[in-house]
Formats: structure tokens, C-alpha cells, sequence
């Protein structure tokens, strides 16, 4: 892969705004990030990236980072992780449509061998697990968990992050936060486990 020394820095840009908006940046915002004048410096920059084949056009129109750089690739130490955005309706957390991003991870966190994906948190429910709005989670892909850990769980099509403690048949899912308005969640067998939260990222992973 051979590419423009401009090229890095568009995708370090395109990178970081995926780790800190959970989407792929407009032309707009990555002219803005980049200080070019005009949107068909960035448009031209973009159908690069995507000849190259480090950014997809989906079916629907929507890009996806799939590689970070050549160098990420050759980096022993890094494996990459899926960097999950929306969740859709009845479609498994880590399919393809939900996939923003491919994001290398140091292999001390996402140990090889097993499946792990990114997940941008929302809401104030788990502050107090050092869990924040906006925050980035690494998950580790599995569908039991201890009492105790904070697991990433699907309910009604909607991944939502809290502290699992089981009771008999019952599950009750725990908010950890200073905001009383967030009460457990019980449940019995109507909900499913997507993975144990590794550690949170509250910076992006690259400047």
C-alpha cells in the first residue's frame, strides 16, 4: 500500500473522530480537521483512502475505516479491534453493519485468542465504575460473566452497559452512579450477554 504522506494524516483524523464521535466523519469535518479550504481537497484525499482499499464504501453509501496503516499491520504487537457504532435492531452487536472501524489494540489489553470489539458508552449509569459518557469500552466477546463485572448485555436490541450479579434464575444488571434516577435492571432469561468489559479508554488510542 503506497500512500500520500497526506494520507496518514487523514487517517489519524478520520481515526480519532471515530474514537471520540463513534462515526465516521463528513467531507466537511475532515476539511475542517485537516485546514483545507475547500471539501474536494478532502473528497479527493477520501476516493484515495478508498482505492487504496483502507476505507470502504458500504451498499447504503456510509464509509468504514478498515486499516489504519501499513505500519499498523506490521506492528506484532497490536491486533485489531472492530469499533462498533449504532447497534441495529435484531442484527448480532459485531456484525458488519455495526462496524465503524478497525482500531489496532495492544495485545496487552485484547489478548490473542480472543474475540474483543469497541464500544462507545452512553448516558451517566456507570460513572461511578469509571465508566463516562462518551468513554470508549473494550469488550471481551462472551456470553457468561461472574458477579461482579461490568458486562456489555443486549436488551431489546440495545447494548447497554452495567455491573452483572445473578440471584437463582434472576440476573439484575446494576447501575453504578451518583444519579438515583437509574435503577437495576432484573431480568430472567430474555436478555443476552455480549462480553465482559476489558478497561475503559478515555482518550483516543492515537494522537
Amino acid at each position: 500500500m503506497t500512500l500520500d504522506k497526506r494520507h496518514p494524516e487523514a487517517i489519524r483524523h478520520i481515526r480519532n473522530f471515530l474514537m471520540h464521535q463513534g462515526k465516521f466523519p463528513s467531507i466537511r469535518q475532515l476539511m475542517k480537521a485537516m485546514d483545507y479550504e475547500s471539501p474536494r481537497s478532502a473528497a479527493l484525499i477520501l476516493d484515495d483512502l478508498i482505492n487504496e482499499g483502507v476505507v470502504k464504501r458500504r451498499p447504503h453509501g456510509n464509509l468504514q475505516l478498515i486499516e489504519n496503516s501499513s505500519e499498523s499491520k506490521s506492528n506484532a504487537r497490536t491486533i485489531d479491534v472492530p469499533l462498533i457504532g449504532t447497534v441495529t435492531c435484531g442484527v448480532p452487536i459485531i456484525a458488519e453493519e455495526n462496524i465503524e472501524a478497525m482500531i489496532p489494540v495492544s495485545t496487552s489489553l485484547a489478548k490473542p485468542g480472543k474475540k474483543h470489539f469497541l464500544l462507545k458508552a452512553k448516558g451517566d449509569s456507570m460513572t461511578e465504575a469509571g465508566i463516562n459518557d462518551g468513554d470508549i469500552v473494550l469488550v471481551r466477546q462472551q456470553s457468561t460473566a461472574n458477579d461482579g463485572e461490568k458486562v456489555v448485555a443486549l436488551i431489546d436490541d440495545e447494548a447497554t452497559v452495567k455491573e452483572f450479579h445473578r440471584s437463582g434464575n434472576t440476573v439484575i444488571l446494576k447501575p453504578r452512579s451518583r444519579n438515583k434516577s437509574y435503577k437495576p435492571i432484573i431480568l430472567s432469561h430474555d436478555f443476552q450477554i455480549q462480553g465482559i468489559v476489558v478497561t475503559t479508554i478515555t482518550q483516543p488510542l492515537f494522537a
